[in-house]
């Protein structure tokens, strides 16, 4: 079954005291403890950097900073002086978190979305990366990122996720989710993975491939966007199916609207096997006969946005999109 976002906690108290004057002012709520997740790249020095940036601000002003066991470690083998401040994940119920703060790339923030899964915190990234499509700001930005983020100036943007389930012989094996894409793929490099696509429990063709991907408006940009796939504004819902390297007269990408259903079955006469991942992160492996079935999950992951800007902006900034030679609008005030 899926998790179903909890509400939020109400008050909660744990040994660390807030500045009184500091934090009030900046929470706003009557000194309430406010606990942030701090999600990183600790194997990274520009990443730990970062994060013990973060923490001491987080610190600084009241607010205490959540870190898992291994990022803890690191992060206070740098700056001792926080193993008195921040808490480990395990001991601040998912309920409490105000904010995950993620410093990283996108599968920083992919990781982050899996470790707060449930959890009505939003996500607030900072790009340490090369594209960081769903990060918010850049690191030069740090400091006032957190500012921000501490006087809660930011807005929630909901972004749709999938439902993803693994099918034998009628009895669900798997059961999992995706925000970016879930994808089906060959096992093995020297074999053609075969395979029926069927859409809202029709057949619609089978043909030989690498492998299928089902994707989010979120995840057009990535793994379906280097497969050929559309790019799709995360306002719309839907979602999109691209085959990789199909060996087919007809195996073009489809979108379909937010309430179909697709489903990836691997045929029979494969001689190899096949493995479905989701967001590259979570795995399980395909038998000839396993059906994939994904629809529209009743979960989304909100996301922590600074930046009131168009879609199409994102766009052109994240991927240097050339721009040379547009006019924009006609002059004297006239509307797109």
């Amino acid at each position: 079954m899926e998790d179903r976002i909890a509400p939020r906690a109400g008050e909660r108290t744990n040994e660390f005291s807030p500045d009184a004057a500091s934090a009030s002012a900046i929470s706003g709520d009557g000194g309430v403890p406010r606990h942030m997740l701090v999600v990183s790249h600790t194997g990274r020095q520009d990443s730990l950097d970062a994060a013990v940036q973060a923490c001491h601000t987080l610190v600084a002003h009241g607010v205490t900073p959540v870190l898992k066991e291994d990022e803890y470690d690191d992060i206070v083998a740098q700056a001792p002086e926080l193993a008195a401040s921040a808490v480990l994940i395990q001991s601040v119920a998912l309920t409490a978190l105000e904010l995950v703060i993620v410093l990283g790339g996108d599968g920083t923030i992919l990781r982050a979305a899996e470790m707060v899964r449930g959890s009505s915190a939003p996500l607030l990234g900072v790009n340490l990366g090369h594209v960081g499509f769903l990060a918010e700001s850049e690191r030069d930005n740090l400091d006032n990122t957190i500012k921000r983020a501490l006087a809660r100036d930011y807005e929630v943007e909901e972004r749709m996720t999938l439902a993803v389930r693994v099918k034998v012989a009628g009895e669900v094996v798997y059961d999992t989710w995706a925000l970016n894409e879930a994808t089906v793929e060959k096992a093995s490099r020297e074999r053609m993975l075969e395979v029926v696509i069927e859409v809202d429990g029709r057949p619609l063709s089978s043909f030989g491939c690498d492998g299928v991907v089902m994707s989010t408006p979120t995840g057009s940009t990535a793994y379906a966007f280097s497969a050929g796939g559309p790019v799709v504004w995360p306002s719309l819902d839907a979602m999109l199916l691209v085959p990789l390297s199909p060996h087919a007269l007809f195996a073009r990408p489809l979108v379909v609207g937010p309430d179909s259903v697709f489903a990836v079955e691997v045929l029979a006469r494969t001689q190899g096997t096949g493995v479905l991942w989701c967001d590259g992160r979570r795995t399980h492996d395909l038998a000839p006969g396993a059906r994939v079935v994904v629809r529209r999950s009743k979960v989304p992951v909100r996301l922590a946005r600074l930046h009131h800007g168009p879609f199409t902006d994102r766009l052109v900034g994240k991927f240097n999109l050339p721009t040379s030679g547009w006019r924009g609008p006609a002059a004297d005030g006239a509307q797109p």
